[in-house]
């Protein structure tokens, strides 16, 4: 590699070693390369004191913005304590409907048929309405969770 290649990937590893950590490769190998570059380890030197002197910074924040979000913070804490009963419905909900179906298929499955060679359509059409007759309402609950997801609700909730 060249001397560039290998001061722009110990730089990256200088900077993933905070954040991510490394691998024990990785790690090894920067502990060589630091111990035979002298530009790389003045580099992590001022990252160690660029970090140090930002640990230091004290910010002054506003009483009254602290007690804002404090009281955000419990308001969102209890819309989703109220928010669990519902979910806990959904589910159930949701697991008869798989259960009512899986019963109720075979029987639907010979109506369409039924249909089908009475009106005398092509299989593809009777089966593809026996597809939508299962997909349509699986649709219809999604677009109405999607329209009721919270990052939805959050976004339409007042800002104070």
């Amino acid at each position: 590699m060249s001397e560039d290649v290998l001061h722009t990937h110990a730089r990256q590893l200088i900077a993933r070693e905070r954040v991510e950590g490394l691998s024990t490769e990785d790690r090894e190998w920067l502990s060589r390369h630091l111990e035979a570059c002298a530009e790389c380890a003045g580099y992590r030197a001022s990252a160690d004191r660029a970090l140090r002197s930002f640990r230091r910074v004290s910010v002054q924040l506003n009483p009254s913005l602290a007690s804002r979000t404090q009281l955000l913070v419990r308001l969102r804490t209890l819309e989703m304590s109220e928010q669990k009963p519902r979910r806990w419905a959904l589910w159930v909900s949701c697991a008869l409907s798989w259960i009512l179906g899986a019963a109720s298929a075979p029987l639907v499955w010979r109506g369409f048929e039924w249909i089908g060679h009475r009106a005398d359509l092509p299989n593809l059409v009777w089966e593809m309405g026996f597809v939508l007759w299962w997909a349509v309402p699986a649709l219809a609950a999604a677009g109405v969770m999607l329209a009721l997801s919270p990052s939805r609700v959050a976004s339409e909730r007042p800002h104070y």
